[in-house]
């Protein structure tokens, strides 16, 4: 009969087992195993005078639960052959031991599907007999502590073999007192883990991707993700940034009749209310310059015309810095001769007409580049 003790452990390492539940691979397992065992000391205790025929066969079947990869626990049925022994009353013994086991197993992987094990536990085992010679009958029980090694290969993913061996201790015989044995055990075991391991999702084919076209949202010819002047008029011409170009507003102002007389540079004082309104003009825009350009007459040596419309342009220029104050920085004088006519022809009219001062006015405002 199994020991109360044996019992109780066996019932509340179980307890927790039906709880436990893992995706994938079950971590339950069952097996068998068949070896070979060897009793010690073998036909040379006080009792025994010359050794018999051993039925050395030794089996177990078993089944285990996995905390995790590597640490278990295992319950399972082993039966140890017998050994045979003629005592000194010329009568022939045999004796063997079987029982319940439960112990502790860990795993060690080595190598991809090959592993290293460790185990300890205990068998309660029950010695028996055939009584085959008229023998002493034995039948006894205890607890037998056993140590235990291994190497496994991973035949596939549930199919595992082990090659074991196990050490059994004080598998005596204390009703008699006639028996004290140790046994060896060596054996092949093949186990069975239940459940299947999760395959892995294949991976989604890669959804293409769908190229964006740019988007020019102004229809300024520079993309969103560029421009950084968005919403600009669709008339403008813009830079690499998207933003509109703008140019200086260039005017021609006329100085009105602010004529010299034939072969003069000398500025007539009733003309000065026409660069007095060239003045109040540039005051009112400050960022605003002005070249003055002097003219000639098609009359003499076109040399002589040529310095003699740069004096004009430089005594028009001296009156509006002196007399109006606009920053000599802010004032040009160049002559031109006769290389720019207003009036063609030799008639004193066209000479009158074409001895004049003319002043460019530049920077007064910044105007859009239209396309």
């Amino acid at each position: 009969m199994m020991n109360n003790s044996l019992k109780a452990l066996l019932l509340v390492s179980a307890l927790p087992f039906a709880a436990n539940a893992a995706d994938g691979l079950s971590p339950w397992y069952a097996g068998a195993g068949l070896g070979i065992n060897n009793y010690e000391p073998n036909c040379d205790q006080k009792t025994m005078m010359t050794c018999g025929e051993d039925d050395p066969y030794a089996w177990d079947v078993f089944g285990g639960f996995l905390f995790n990869e590597h640490f278990g626990v295992e319950l399972g049925y082993r039966d140890l052959g017998r050994a045979e022994w003629v005592d000194y009353s010329n009568v022939l013994n045999d004796v063997g031991a079987r029982g319940l086991s439960l112990g502790l197993v860990a795993f060690f992987p080595i190598a991809e599907k090959w592993s290293l094990s460790a185990e300890a536990g205990a068998m309660d085992y029950l010695l028996y007999n055939n009584k085959d010679g008229g023998g002493q009958y034995y039948s006894d029980s205890g607890i037998a502590p056993y140590i235990g090694a291994g190497v496994g290969y991973q035949l596939t993913e549930n199919l595992k073999l082990q090659a074991k061996y196990r050490r059994y201790e004080n598998l005596d015989d204390d009703a008699f007192n006639t028996l004290e044995m140790e046994s060896n055990y060596w054996g092949l075991e093949l186990s069975y883990r239940f459940g299947e391991s999760k395959k892995a999702a294949p991976a989604p084919a890669p959804v293409p991707m769908v190229k964006e076209e740019p988007k020019d949202s102004d229809m300024d010819g520079v993309f969103d993700e560029q421009d950084q002047c968005p919403a600009t008029p669709s008339n403008h011409k813009v830079d690499s940034k998207g933003c509109t170009i703008y140019k200086d507003d260039v005017s021609t102002y006329t100085l009105g009749s602010l004529r010299f007389a034939n072969n003069s540079s000398v500025i007539n004082p009733n003309s000065y209310a026409d660069i007095e309104k060239l003045a109040n003009y540039m005051n009112q825009h400050p960022g605003s310059t002005v070249e003055i350009g002097g003219h000639a007459s098609n009359v003499g040596n076109p040399d002589y015309n040529l310095k003699l419309s740069d004096k004009r342009a430089q005594a028009t220029a001296k009156v509006l810095v002196e007399k109006y104050g606009i920053a000599a920085s802010r004032v040009s004088a160049k002559g031109y001769g006769i290389t720019m006519p207003v009036m063609d022809g030799n008639s004193d009219e066209a000479h009158a007409a074409n001895r004049r001062v003319e002043a460019v006015v530049t920077g007064s405002e910044k105007v859009a580049v239209l396309k």
